[in-house]
């Protein structure tokens, strides 16, 4: 059957479907097609079905996995997977740092003895569930008996999560994985990190700027390495009248484990 014959072919079942129902057909003069709440007309009208098209997947192309509307469904299953996973998890601490942070180097050790200073302090420990600084905090969790999350990404170069997590979840997509870095936890702490790092610590900090979260410590863990960010912020955002100085005020910066989780405790107490 022709394209010409298949559209004749659908208006008319379209005007018996409305004489069935006691409808008067619409006085149009193109092909329109409704697929649930979507209209389709002129041009863009489908040549089969929904369900024709689900049913003979198996003998058609797979195209429709990568396509928008299929992504939604899969970004929705993301999110289930994760707020089913994290919803019993308790108070929590969400950890950041470079992947590429050795062991045994200084801030290795620091995420370690910031992690197990976490549990120790009764919180859950969230990181990116990947290599160093992110297996240092899951690493001193566990020591401390504590639950150690690991909340990893699809990436070309795939890293898997490092073997110190206790609960692990893997993301296609970063903004959702970045929603339950913060839905679940009561804070951040941020050792040292590359651009990774940089983009969860602004956006924690525009969240809590524009009092989407409230009552949410962000803490720079390593004064010699943030301390040129807040001076360029400050000398620079805050001088030219791009930020208030007030919003220096979100982030704290130390050097000491026990400063940066008391932090967390007094926020999460309040």
């Amino acid at each position: 059957m022709s394209s010409s014959d298949a559209s004749n072919a659908e208006e008319a079942a379209v005007a018996e479907n409305a004489a069935a129902e006691g409808r008067r057909p619409l006085d149009r003069t193109w092909p329109e097609r409704q697929t649930g709440p979507v209209t389709r007309r002129r041009g863009q009208v489908q040549g089969s079905t929904t369900d024709q098209r689900l049913l003979d997947t198996p003998r058609g192309p797979s195209d429709w996995v990568h396509g928008d509307p299929w992504r939604v469904m899969r970004i929705q299953s993301e999110f289930v997977e994760g707020f089913g996973a994290l919803a019993e998890l308790g108070p929590a601490v969400s950890v950041f740092g470079s992947a590429r942070t050795r062991p045994g180097s200084p801030e290795y050790e620091a995420g370690v003895a910031i992690g197990r200073a976490l549990a120790e302090a009764g919180f859950c420990v969230i990181t990116g569930g990947g290599p160093g600084s992110m297996e240092a905090a899951n690493k001193g969790a566990g020591e401390a008996g504590g639950v150690s999350v690991g909340l990893g990404i699809e990436l070309p170069f795939e890293q898997g999560l490092n073997p110190y997590v206790d609960i692990g979840v893997n993301f296609r997509y970063f903004f959702v994985r970045k929603t339950m870095f913060v839905k679940y936890a009561s804070g951040f702490i941020v050792l040292p990190g590359g651009f990774g790092t940089l983009d969860e610590l602004f956006e924690a900090l525009t969240l809590v700027q524009t009092r989407k979260v409230t009552r949410f410590p962000i803490v720079l863990f390593g004064t010699a390495y943030w301390q040129g960010l807040i001076d360029w912020v400050r000398n620079t955002v805050v001088d030219g009248g791009k930020a208030s100085a007030l919003d220096l005020d979100l982030v704290h910066l130390t050097d000491d484990v026990g400063e940066a989780v008391a932090l967390m405790t007094k926020e999460a107490a309040a």
